[in-house]
């Protein structure tokens, strides 16, 4: 007698549950670069390196990643680095000419006496004409205000840098719903001082995904996005809010970089840790 296998309800359901997701994140990706394709903007992923010498805290290991970069293929993305002060000059010298070097952090004056500070305009004599703004570090462990931050993006602004203000909100603030409320103010001090809006890239980076191995989902990640460019667009204007780019930052790696990316507000990324890796950093270039 023939015998037939029996499939059960359960798995059936699911394998097709699962075959659904799949083509769900598929055709997420695909609108996405479709959505992309039609705006004007140009996909940027940064790599943060924080206090790094490379994977070490050496000048061979600056150079080594300098060099594994620079062997790479050249993505479809516009790529910039932030190596600690120390070694900006270094890999300026060194880096291939797609990758674009930018300071972890500038001050409002151009020279004084600022212990400890870096200047812009020194930067650009030395051809670096990027910068971070008020990464979440330098806001909770220095304390530096918005007050502060948009003197900073003030002065970078009358001297032509390309600054990447970064905004973002504590873990409790997410769980309590009161993500724009703190975003809000944040943004606030970049609009307040900005007059050039082609050399502004926002990063979005939830401070609770920094580096704790959490991440943002692709929706709440896209849902915020959404939020900041609605925002830009009900308060600056939706030129504006359609031309500027809004990275995402938080625990991003290459295993959950598409993922992220699949949001149509989502125009590239500023990466920690696996920015320290040329294969897993050109791995998320890559995603665009």
């Amino acid at each position: 007698p023939l015998r037939f296998a029996r499939i059960s309800l359960p798995h059936h359901e699911h394998i097709a549950t699962m075959f659904k997701r799949v083509i769900t994140s598929s055709l997420s990706r695909s609108f996405a670069k479709q959505s992309r394709a039609l705006s004007t903007r140009t996909p940027i992923v940064g790599g943060n390196w924080k206090l790094n010498a490379g994977n070490g805290t050496s000048t061979s290991t600056v150079a080594e990643l300098v060099t594994a970069l620079n062997e790479s293929k050249e993505p479809n993305c516009q790529v910039f680095v932030c190596p600690p002060t120390l070694y900006l000059h270094s890999v300026q010298s060194t880096k291939a000419d797609w990758i674009n070097v930018c300071a972890q952090n500038i001050y409002e004056k151009p020279k004084g006496a600022f212990t400890g500070e870096t200047s812009g305009e020194m930067l650009q004599d030395m051809g670096i004409s990027w910068s971070l703004i008020g990464h979440s570090e330098r806001r909770d462990i220095f304390g530096e205000t918005d007050e502060l931050l948009g003197a900073k993006i003030a002065f970078g602004q009358q001297i032509g840098m390309k600054l990447v203000p970064c905004i973002g909100e504590h873990k409790e603030e997410r769980e309590s719903g009161k993500t724009m409320d703190v975003l809000i103010p944040q943004l606030k001090a970049i609009v307040n001082n900005v007059t050039d809006w082609s050399k502004i890239v926002i990063a979005y980076e939830p401070v609770w995904a920094i580096g704790t191995g959490l991440t943002a989902t692709p929706e709440q990640a896209q849902e915020t996005h959404a939020n900041i460019r609605t925002w830009m667009s009900e308060n600056v204007g939706s030129d504006v809010a359609d031309a500027v780019r809004i990275q995402y930052g938080g625990s991003v790696n290459d295993k959950n970089s598409a993922d992220l990316a699949s949001g149509a507000d989502i125009d590239g990324f500023l990466v920690g840790g696996a920015s320290l890796k040329a294969p897993s950093f050109m791995s998320i270039c890559a995603v665009f």
